[in-house]
């Protein structure tokens, strides 16, 4: 198959705004905003995909407000699960590889080693939910399909957790984060290099990397682990934070609490990923140290 013509959808977002970057040589790259692409307005999402014609269609647009979507489920679904659907129905139809991004919260992250790719879902919240029924819309539409499961995940567009920890240290002489949900953080920009490497090999072999497949960097970390990291290296690149590190209180999940539950682990084993595209999976403190130093560039 020749990658000549990719529609990547939910450009502005975190991983968006890293794969217009990182895509920029793979091809005639197409990226609607979401005036002229609404995931809500089917038939609109429709007539795009079917002008553009293209040969692959990478779908990094969704709903990421986790608390809000308990209350706006209709929304949340809207987003996740009835437009994955759609552009998984007219992908088929025009021949594309359909890429599309799902989440570690499909899990109810009760398992004591990382998941697999077939473990069995259980999501806790409505967002997880509604990803899990976009994954299985897709499964249902089109064979020719790669799903990339992330979790944790921070870039320098948009709102995260590690903008925000970096915010409030400079704002706060204590931050309470909690310390009984584990990850790996996984930077958006990593998400985009990969996005790029399955991209190639779609353009060598059809029928490559077709499946669901997990991702994330070596390594795990709590929050509470994860904020420290964060304001270790900013005082290492002198930024000027308030907050001291024994000042960074670790606290349990039920001292924090939120509209939707979250899952206590949500580890993903990526064997399966390294070995099909043979990737190199760095530890997650790697990619925080280079969006900390792009982020500080940014801001100078």
């Amino acid at each position: 198959m020749t990658v000549s013509r990719i529609l990547l959808l939910g450009k502005s977002g975190q991983v968006g705004s890293a794969l217009q970057v990182r895509l920029a040589d793979r091809g005639k790259i197409l990226a609607p905003d979401r005036e002229a692409c609404d995931l809500a307005n089917i038939n609109q999402l429709r007539d795009v995909i079917r002008g553009v014609q293209p040969n692959i269609i990478i779908n990094a647009a969704a709903y990421t407000a986790v608390d809000k979507a308990e209350e706006d489920a209709e929304g949340c679904f809207s987003a996740n699960a009835i437009a994955p659907g759609v552009i998984a129905e007219v992908a088929e139809a025009l021949g594309a590889r359909l890429i599309h991004y799902s989440t570690d919260y499909v899990f109810d992250g009760a398992k004591k080693t990382a998941y697999l790719e077939d473990d069995m879902p259980s999501p806790l919240n409505v967002y997880g939910r509604s990803k899990l029924a976009g994954d299985q819309a897709i499964f249902a539409a089109t064979d020719n399909h790669t799903i990339v499961r992330v979790g944790w995940v921070y870039g320098l567009a948009g709102h995260n957790f590690a903008k925000t920890i970096l915010r409030l240290a400079a704002e706060l002489d204590e931050l309470r984060i909690v310390d009984d949900q584990v990850g790996a953080p996984t930077s958006a920009e990593f998400i985009a290099d990969v996005t790029a490497r399955i991209v190639d090999c779609c353009g060598h072999d059809a029928k490559k990397g077709r499946g669901v497949f997990n991702l994330a960097p070596s390594g795990r970390v709590s929050w509470h682990g994860y904020a420290v990291e964060l304001i270790r290296e900013a005082k290492r690149r002198g930024w000027p934070l308030r907050v001291e590190e024994d000042m960074i209180i670790p606290i349990a999940s039920k001292q924090y609490r939120t509209a939707a539950a979250r899952p206590k682990s949500s580890l993903l084993d990526t064997r399966k990923i390294r070995e099909t595209f043979d990737l190199d999976v760095p530890a997650w403190q790697v990619h925080l140290k280079q969006f900390m130093a792009e982020l500080g560039a940014h801001a100078g």
